[in-house]
């Protein structure tokens, strides 16, 4: 029995469209919606408003930044970065007050803060 040249061929195309199907569906699922409900939830809970002012926009103190309006990238990676603490320079961010707020939180916790953050208004002025 003689097998069809192009049929190795075929079926090792419908092999490799099958794992890519698998794994973009392992990934979609993998990726956290982000939760700006929840969000305000850890606001509340963390007091971020101590600090950073009502609708945190308004801080306390002028070292303090406005949050309000922010990008959600930012956010979150500036959370994250005060999590890694300043073990290492180019990663961390050297606040003890920020580190201690942000250590109990979940990587999805940081962007349903930020996704909540980036859904107030502010003052923040952007270039055009």
């Amino acid at each position: 029995m003689k097998k069809h040249p192009h049929a190795l061929h075929t079926v090792v195309k419908a092999a490799c469209a099958t794992l890519a199907l698998a794994g973009f569906v392992v990934a979609s699922n993998a990726a956290h919606a982000a939760d700006a409900g929840n969000g305000k939830v850890l606001a509340e809970s963390h007091n971020c408003a101590a600090c950073h002012g009502p609708n945190l926009n308004k801080p306390v103190s002028p070292e303090y930044p406005k949050l309000a309006g922010q990008h959600a990238d930012y956010i979150y990676w500036a959370l994250r970065q005060y999590q890694m603490g300043n073990g290492n320079p180019h990663l961390g961010r050297n606040n003890a007050i920020m580190q201690a707020q942000v250590q109990s939180l979940s990587q999805n916790d940081m962007k349903d803060l930020a996704a909540y953050i980036e859904s107030l208004n502010g003052d923040l002025v952007q270039k055009k």
